[in-house]
């Protein structure tokens, strides 16, 4: 259904209306298509305290104009609005107190509003240091400012903080957060080089960059239609050979999309308890990335739900995912290498009224990526991540009630729901060959909604 009040605020009338009523002002995103694959404009390089970060050959790679300006250049405006820069990457990696965490406020502060429209702000930080508390405070303090900013710098921006030790590993993470293809994931924080299992190798250039999952076999269930179908045609679209795994109700719509995106459709009920083994069977030369996407909603508060409510939707949402993840990691069907993204939601994070069952079901998602993520990469060479979505234009929610439809939509720094493609983006990104690095993350896809954020 489209969203006719963002379609309002995009017209001279609608921006004049809505300022003198003070109502949300969602600006168009810019997302990735052929013909704007790139964000438009340089990125600005800032360092915040002391850094070791070689950034030089990482920021390269995005494709984009680099300048570098030092704490002690002085910065104004640009008078030229097509000097302005479409990201701001600020490394605070050296930020380890109070005076040096000054430095975010001065590098900042001068250029915030110079940032193009639907630009990125990425902040580096390091990871916190348990045996020094001055350190650990000043980079936590990195979270608050990050997602406050998110909050208040509009225009269809978005605010990330990204921490690391190594510059070369956060490649295929900068290069997402420095896209139009993260357009609707901001106030997050991402971990790269998680606890747990070897580093990584650092990111190198690949043969066609824009087929980063050229001969790697993905595996898609519940993508026969929606969010599924967005991140299989995503991932064909990046290089991969899909497999469309539905229910075989769908069996129509798997093999139509299969067809299309020259791929392959398997039916079968991923709640069965031999569909791993039925999954392996079908894939004797292996799978190298497992979206676990299918999910079912049954809502009800919990003084009206029936067991068979609550049970069918965890069965479905978390049960299925834990049965087939166990199954095809003992079977070895992951090769080394492979990229397991598990569908969790903001539900999960923040809680639902009327979705005990859901909200159940998907923070149980977070725990199995949280637990699962070091052992997978220490003893199979697989990393486990998952995204988590919040409102997202589908079929389901047009069905919602006017009112609470907008207020899902509005009630995130973006003022707009997400898009199918948002979700398959940010899935693309975490099973990027180049992803090794960014292990045991969820990672919201909800515009930094104000709910669980």
């Amino acid at each position: 259904m489209a969203d006719r009040y963002l379609s309002l605020t995009g017209t001279a009338p609608g921006r004049f209306l809505t300022r003198r009523l003070g109502l949300p002002q969602p600006a168009a995103l810019h997302r990735w298509s052929p013909d704007r694959p790139a964000l438009d404009g340089p990125v600005l390089h800032l360092t915040a305290g002391p850094s070791s970060l070689d950034l030089a050959p990482v920021l390269a790679r995005t494709g984009l104009t680099v300048t570098t300006r030092r704490p002690e250049d002085t910065v104004g405006d640009p008078a030229d609005g097509s000097a302005r820069p479409a990201a701001v990457v600020l490394d605070a990696t050296g930020v380890r107190d109070v005076d040096t965490l000054a430095g975010v406020h001065a590098a900042l502060h001068p250029v915030v509003r110079s940032v193009a429209p639907s630009g990125r702000i990425v902040v580096l930080g390091a990871p916190l240091d348990p045996a020094d508390h001055h350190q650990s405070a000043a980079q936590q303090a990195l979270e608050g400012f990050t997602r406050s900013l998110g909050k208040e710098i509009g225009g269809g921006r978005t605010v990330n903080l990204v921490r690391l030790t190594d510059a070369g590993a956060a490649g295929s993470t900068l290069r997402f957060l420095l896209s139009p293809r993260s357009a609707y994931v901001s106030g997050q924080v991402i971990d790269v080089l998680a606890a747990g299992g070897s580093a990584p190798q650092a990111d190198a250039p690949q043969a066609d960059p824009g087929r980063p999952l050229a001969g790697r076999t993905a595996l898609v269930t519940g993508a026969a239609r929606g969010i599924g179908a967005a991140v299989a045609e995503t991932l064909a679209r990046d290089g991969a050979r899909v497999v469309v795994l539905d229910v075989p109700q769908a069996e129509q719509d798997a093999r139509s999309l299969a067809d299309r995106l020259g791929g392959t459709a398997l039916t079968l009920d991923v709640t069965a308890a031999d569909a791993g083994e039925r999954i392996a069977a079908e894939l004797p030369d292996g799978l190298d990335v497992l979206v676990h996407n299918a999910g079912v909603t049954r809502d009800r508060r919990l003084v009206n739900m029936p067991a068979e409510r609550w049970s069918s939707v965890l069965d479905v949402n978390l049960a299925s995912v834990l049965r087939t993840t166990d199954a095809l990691l003992a079977k070895g069907t992951l090769r080394p290498g492979g990229r397991i993204v598990a569908t969790a939601s903001i539900a999960g994070l923040a809680g639902n009224a009327g979705q005990t069952n859901y909200g159940a079901s998907k923070a149980g998602i977070v725990g199995l990526v949280r637990s699962l993520a070091p052992r997978a990469l220490a003893e199979h060479g697989v990393t486990v991540n998952a995204v988590a979505p919040g409102f997202i234009e589908t079929r389901m929610t047009a069905a919602i009630p006017l009112f609470l439809r907008e207020a899902g939509r509005r009630m995130n720094s973006l003022a707009q729901g997400g898009l199918p493609v948002d979700v398959a983006e940010t899935t693309a990104w975490l099973a990027d060959p180049a992803s090794g690095a960014v292990n045991g993350q969820v990672v919201r896809v909800c515009g930094q909604s104000l709910l669980g954020a």
